[in-house]
């Protein structure tokens, strides 16, 4: 039982310290990515361990049945780690860009005059983000105001919004 037990002790420190030093290994070129990475053998390794001790310890069990009982839980919780880390790790939505801001709302931080820029709070991804504007007429700080078109990575052009 004891030695299930360092087994499962063991995994977790490796997977402390995966968390802790992640991509450090990659860096190195040593990491691999898969049923191979370091979360997943730390997984395999504690479920492993613990479910050994539990057959053990609870169940009676021998050394052979525990070791298979618990390389089938080791299984099965390395291949949970693995698609839980996919999942995690995908990145499906495509970054925000600024032509996305065509249609959106903000506010005017300094006031746009009839001829030249002003600045507008938008929001960009969930982020605010502070742009050069530029209207048809004068817009008052504090104005809430529509996007008409983004004029540069930096300015759009604005107009006032009534309600």
């Amino acid at each position: 039982m004891v030695w299930f037990l360092g087994f499962g002790i063991a995994g977790l420190v490796v997977l402390a310290l995966s968390l802790v030093f992640d991509g450090l290994l990659e860096s190195v070129g040593i990491g691999v990515d898969g049923f191979l990475s370091l979360p997943v053998i730390a997984g395999f390794v504690s479920a492993l361990g613990f479910t050994g001790a539990i057959a053990t310890g609870a169940a009676g069990a021998g050394a052979v049945t525990a070791t298979l009982v618990g390389a089938v839980a080791g299984a099965l919780v390395g291949r949970l780690t693995w698609w839980f880390s996919r999942a995690l790790l995908r990145d499906d939505a495509p970054a925000p860009r600024g032509e996305d801001l065509t249609g959106s709302s903000g506010r005017v931080v300094t006031s746009i005059p009839a001829v030249g820029y002003g600045e507008v709070l938008l929001y960009l991804g969930g982020q605010p983000v502070k742009y050069a504007a530029k209207a048809a007429a004068p817009v008052a700080r504090g104005a809430e105001v529509w996007v008409e078109s983004v004029l540069s990575s930096t300015s759009v052009a604005v107009r006032p919004v009534e309600r």
